[in-house]
């Protein structure tokens, strides 16, 4: 026991100085107690965030609008709550007790510019600026926009309206955004009696903007929708719907919201916006199937106008809405079958939506889905099939696998003598059993579609992580053994 206790106390000592040494590297004086630390500084080509942890919500809050950190969600991560996106922020947690939190990030750096290695880095990195922004992009499955004290901006055909209020005294106004590349100098602006308007031909997707008044960059403060680009940027969002969703009647409603498979079926998200004919709201969607309902005033129902449906488990039906063009799932056999069911990825694995249709020689279902990877499987009467003769099947999960539009081949060569390898990233929720690679010639290969942007993987031999060795492009990641990263053009 006596020994026991010895060792807690040199670990206990051992914390505490390690703790005070990082205090001061980043510049804390003795006189400020560790439960009332609330400072922010830059040493050593690192940025340093420390706080107490018995700092109120409102105090973290102030510190956060005074260095301009509201981004970074400080109340939550100081609560230990979403570090993990600390981290993909590029924070790394440095103390993280019961008296204080202390995070740092290394400021990009061009001291190594004269290295070869470090130019061909930094040239990518500036390449790379206008990737951060695709305006479709599978991960971005829906959108809607959120304006206060002016209306959405105006849509006339492909041309969108953009909108800055008042700054009448401005002398240039221009308009910068992930849609002309950033330039602070394509897009000027009209002065009107309200305003500054300028109108941008845009495609349906996501967009990121600025205003640049008299040359100060700043967003849009009448649009609720705001986002960090992971460089430490706070931007603007607007959408360029391409549904809009109707509802005709129901004027003595109080409030009707719209809810679907698109947002998860969240309740009360979605609120639609009252018409002279009823009620309505615009939303961007990705090429895709989806299922949705109306709520009004509490009560769920299915689109009265919409004829298409699909059952859902609850006994009643899902009204459906497909983006895209259909891919055909055709299921060979099984005469003797009474029903069908197709089910994967796509639609949340549910077992009682996609009823196929029997035909002669099997049984088959159209059904829209746009460009990625997906995995699906039969139910045939109740029981989960592995269809006989199709090569794309996964022996870990027992799923069928299937690419629409592969733009990307993986490639590690080597490895002879693996008995699997598999691709890990963030496209599959760095699953370790899912994408097989499979072994043609001296290299393994796959075929996926990956969306434009940066992407970090991994390859998966026998069970071992590595980094691909043939990409000299790696960052560093939270359990400090690296991703290699990748980036897709649009």
């Amino acid at each position: 026991m006596e020994m026991k206790g010895t060792i807690h106390i040199i670990q206990k000592l051992v914390r505490f100085c390690f703790c005070m040494l990082l205090l001061l590297v980043v510049g804390f004086t003795e006189s400020n107690a560790q439960p009332q630390v609330k400072n922010y500084t830059v040493k050593n080509n690192k940025m340093y965030i420390a706080l107490g942890k018995q700092l109120s919500d409102a105090s973290i809050d102030s510190f956060s609008h005074q260095y301009n950190l509201r981004d970074l969600a400080l109340t939550k991560f100081v609560r230990g709550v979403l570090l993990d996106s600390l981290r993909i922020l590029g924070w790394k947690v440095e103390i993280d007790n019961e008296e204080v939190f202390i995070i740092s990030k290394p400021l990009f750096s061009l001291d190594k510019i004269n290295d070869p290695a470090e130019r061909i880095l930094f040239a990518e990195k500036e390449a790379a600026i206008a990737l951060r922004f695709p305006s479709v992009s599978n991960r971005v499955v829906y959108g809607y926009n959120k304006f206060k004290n002016k209306y959405p901006f105006s849509i006339k055909d492909s041309l969108v309206t953009f909108y800055l209020r008042n700054n009448s005294k401005a002398k240039t106004v221009m308009l910068a955004g992930s849609f002309n590349d950033w330039k602070p100098d394509a897009q000027a602006m009209i002065k009107t009696d309200s305003g500054w308007i300028a109108r941008v031909k845009l495609g349906p997707g996501k967009f990121w903007y600025k205003f640049i008044v008299d040359g100060n960059w700043m967003i849009d403060q009448d649009n609720r929708l705001n986002e960090n680009d992971g460089e430490g940027n706070v931007n603007s969002v607007f959408f360029k719907t391409n549904i809009v969703f109707k509802l005709e009647k129901h004027s003595d409603t109080k409030k009707v919201y719209l809810s679907g498979s698109f947002n998860n079926w969240e309740p009360d998200e979605l609120l639609m916006v009252k018409t002279a004919t009823g009620w309505e709201q615009p939303l961007y969607l990705a090429e895709g199937t989806y299922t949705y309902r109306f709520i009004a005033d509490r009560h769920w129902f299915e689109d009265p106008a919409n004829p298409e449906r699909y059952p859902n488990e609850f006994g009643e039906f899902n009204s459906v809405l497909k983006i895209g063009k259909p891919y055909l799932f055709y299921l060979e056999g099984f005469p003797d079958a009474k029903e069908v069911v197709l089910t994967g990825s796509f639609n949340g694995w549910r077992s009682n939506e996609l009823i196929m249709k029997k035909t002669a020689t099997g049984w088959e279902l159209p059904y829209t889905l746009g460009p990625g990877n997906y995995e699906y499987n039969f139910i045939i009467d109740g029981k989960w099939t592995a269809a006989p003769g199709n090569t794309n099947l996964d022996n870990n999960s027992g799923n069928f696998y299937f690419v629409i539009k592969p733009n990307h081949v993986f490639r590690l060569k080597g490895f002879d003598n693996a008995a699997t390898v598999y691709l890990a990233g963030d496209f599959n929720n760095w699953s370790p059993n899912t994408f097989a690679m499979k072994k043609e010639g001296n290299e393994w290969i796959l075929n996926v579609h990956l969306t434009a942007g940066k992407h970090a993987y991994k390859f998966v031999v026998d069970g071992k992580w590595i980094i691909d060795p043939d990409n000299k492009l790696w960052e560093q990641n939270e359990h400090d053994t690296g991703n290699s990263v990748i980036w897709i053009e649009e």
